[in-house]
């Protein structure tokens, strides 16, 4: 316990073995996030044959609930139950709509494939089948883990609330990692039964792991809902509680630095197992395993942060470094092209994961703890959608980009690597301008931080 990562988040009240229960909502997201930027991303460009624009696109397209994320939050602050309850309800929601979701996913994207049985089915229905199941998945996993990590810090210490969240996103990079290993064993030799097989066999497991967290985890909270049915109060305004919230220490530039950084990390993230197919001719095993190497990665940053941050140091220091650590590990990714080197690639993938695991960490707790002590849901569901809006962003610009290069004069300039080299020059692009931006508050806090000492 001495030892081990954030085990000082738990506590008499909150033990670790509640935690981790809790923690399993995340596990459930870590494996939604493999299978739709990970694992159906390789599958879909290179077995199914599907264009990168339309992959990008409907990978994308669950985040067009990350801009609700701040208002999901808010709105579970502020839930009226006849139970008490404020969470629990839009966990449930959030869960059956991932599991419904995955279960038409498998066969909406055979269908987008026109190959085999599905060869003369008509496009529209493969396309709006697609799209169906990736908003299904995408609105689920944002409602869930918005709400799950506002119960988390409900249920936290206000002192323990930074470690409890970091809890949260390591074990959802765990669950990240397992469920990378796992689908790229089953889907080793790849057909179309066992790609319906491990789609819906997720379908299942999101349910089994949301019901095991949030099981007897919100205590019914009968004066509360006695109180509303007796004297109700009016709904509070989302306007007024999102004023409060950006009135706080620099939340504009806090949130521009999100979004820059994110980009900056997820421009290339669906072309990163095509790159290892196409360009290292790496198979769809060792692709789905880079999935692993950048959330290993991203839990070493994590840990390290949290160890880091919890003796006293600056969340925007911690970020900065982040961005900073991207810019090597962008570099390493785009030099394997050249040496025809696998193992430079998977280093640099790591290394990307673990900038990325420094900067969310340290944007994340940065915004914490500027939001007022009634509003952490609100400051969660704000970080959220800015993180996860621009990451929908930056794997449709990422998409997009790569076919439209391939269709531009320059497709031969640097061989099979062409598309990928403009895309990680330009993830690189957007890191520098992250660190620029975070300048002033960082510089902020390391020099008041010296003055005051002398």
């Amino acid at each position: 316990m001495r030892v081990m990562p954030f085990a000082e988040a738990a506590s008499d009240d909150l033990p670790l073995s509640r935690l981790l229960r809790l923690a399993l909502f995340q596990v459930s997201v870590g494996m939604a996030m493999v299978l739709l930027v990970g694992t159906l991303n390789r599958v879909m460009i290179v077995e199914l044959e599907v264009p990168a624009t339309i992959v990008g696109v409907m990978i994308a397209l669950p985040l067009l609930f990350a801009p609700f994320r701040a208002l999901i939050g808010f709105k579970s602050d502020t839930h009226k139950s006849a139970l008490g309850w404020r969470r629990v309800p839009y966990i449930w929601k959030g869960t059956l709509l991932a599991w419904g979701g995955f279960a038409i996913m498998p066969l909406a994207l055979i269908v987008l494939s026109q190959q085999q049985f599905a060869a003369d089915a008509p496009l529209w229905v493969g396309l709006v089948s697609a799209a169906l199941a990736f908003l299904l998945v995408g609105a689920g996993v944002h409602i869930v883990q918005t709400v799950g990590l506002a119960l988390a810090t409900d249920l936290a210490p206000r002192e323990d609330q930074p470690n409890v969240v970091g809890l949260m996103y390591v074990m959802m990079l765990v669950g990240m990692i397992v469920s990378a290993l796992i689908f790229g064993r089953l889907l080793e030799d790849f057909s179309h039964p066992k790609l319906i097989q491990v789609i819906q066999g997720a379908a299942v497991m999101t349910l089994v792991f949301n019901v095991l967290a949030i099981w007897k985890m919100e205590a019914r909270d009968r004066e509360r809902a006695y109180r509303q049915r007796v004297n109700p109060e009016p709904d509070p305004s989302f306007s007024d509680a999102w004023g409060l919230f950006m009135r706080g220490a620099n939340p504009r530039r806090l949130l521009w630095i999100i979004g820059l950084g994110t980009m900056g990390f997820g421009l290339a993230e669906v072309l990163l197992e095509p790159y290892g197919g196409e360009v290292l001719g790496m198979s769809v095993a060792s692709t789905t395993r880079l999935t692993a190497t950048l959330a290993m990665g991203g839990l070493i940053g994590f840990a390290l942060a949290s160890r880091v941050l919890s003796r006293g140091a600056d969340p925007m220091v911690m970020a900065g470094a982040g961005a900073l650590v991207g810019v090597p590990a962008f570099a390493l990714i785009t030099f394997s092209a050249t040496l025809q080197s696998p193992a430079i690639f998977i280093i640099g993938t790591g290394l990307a994961g673990f900038g990325a695991g420094l900067f969310s960490h340290g944007t994340l707790t940065a915004t914490m703890r500027a939001a007022p002590k009634e509003q952490v849901g609100l400051a969660l569901g704000a970080w959220g959608a800015v993180q996860a809006t621009s990451a929908g962003v930056a794997i449709a610009l990422g998409g997009i980009a790569r076919d439209l290069i391939l269709l531009s004069p320059f497709s031969g300039l640097f061989g099979p690597a062409t598309p990928y080299f403009f895309v990680y020059g330009a993830e690189l692009l957007f890191l520098v301008v992250t660190v620029v931006v975070a300048y002033p508050l960082v510089a902020q806090k390391v020099f008041g931080a010296e003055r005051r000492s002398t």
